[in-house]
């Protein structure tokens, strides 16, 4: 599935890019903070059990300040509906590498 990534939230526009291109299926993001549905930057991807630790590896090699790596299973109408993986990030990253909040 294609990503419109000028959609995305600009603080975490680089986060996906980096995911997407390393072929992690991401499939909802969010920047954090006041007025959003995460508190802080927040990807949740699919994958088998080893995915995350793959996608954790990714972030690290390209400098994203990681914050979690989560393996959740979300709720739905009260139904367990998952699992799915998270990664948060300490920051909202803003350009191709420069980090900032």
């Amino acid at each position: 599935m294609e990503v419109d990534f000028s959609k995305l939230d600009e603080g975490i526009r680089l986060a996906v890019q980096i995911l997407r291109e390393a072929q992690i299926e991401t499939f909802e993001s969010c920047e954090g903070g006041v007025g959003h549905s995460y508190s802080e930057p927040t990807v949740r991807f699919y994958g088998k059990p080893g995915e995350g630790f793959r996608a954790y590896g990714v972030a690290i090699d390209r400098g994203l300040p990681v914050g979690e790596l989560r393996r959740t299973w979300p709720v739905e109408d009260g139904e367990l509906a998952g699992p799915c993986w998270e990664l948060t990030f300490r920051s909202r990253a803003r350009n191709s590498l420069g980090l900032s909040d």
